[in-house]
């Protein structure tokens, strides 16, 4: 798949490629694809025990995914697929549904919520997302 363009960002992204062997995001003509992003911090890799910033810091996380590999950001997403863990899974979808009206204000992307048993490293919340660049 050498004509695809594969993106990652500095700190867990970089770590991940090199140990897991898989990509942040990746590039399909006008289209960005973007792996599963979780609330760790970029660098530190430290994910918040507090469900609500946890969640916060996934769509940060996606929008900077998005941005390292020329997207716009949230603007331009139009596919979300949301895995929910935990005992706390409604309160991780309530915070979702927050972030999704600050970071999407003009447009309703498709959303699609599944609940798991269990996510990396025992986060509350995994984001996936495709955005078209128009």
């Amino acid at each position: 798949m050498s004509h695809l363009q594969y993106f990652d960002y500095k700190g867990f992204g970089e770590r991940v490629r090199k140990d897991t062997h898989y990509s942040q995001a990746v590039r399909i003509g006008d289209r960005i694809e973007i792996s599963g992003q979780g609330g760790w911090d970029r660098i530190t890799e430290e994910i918040p025990t507090d469900i609500d910033k946890q969640v916060d810091q996934a769509f940060a996380n996606v929008e900077h995914a998005l941005q390292q590999a020329g997207g716009k950001g949230w603007e331009q997403v139009f596919k979300v697929r949301g895995y929910f863990a935990g005992e706390n899974w409604e309160q991780a979808m309530g915070a979702a549904v927050r972030n999704l009206r600050a970071y999407c204000p003009n447009h309703q992307p498709l959303l699609t919520g599944i609940v798991v048993a269990g996510l990396y490293n025992n986060m509350a919340l995994e984001i996936e997302v495709e955005a078209h660049l128009g």
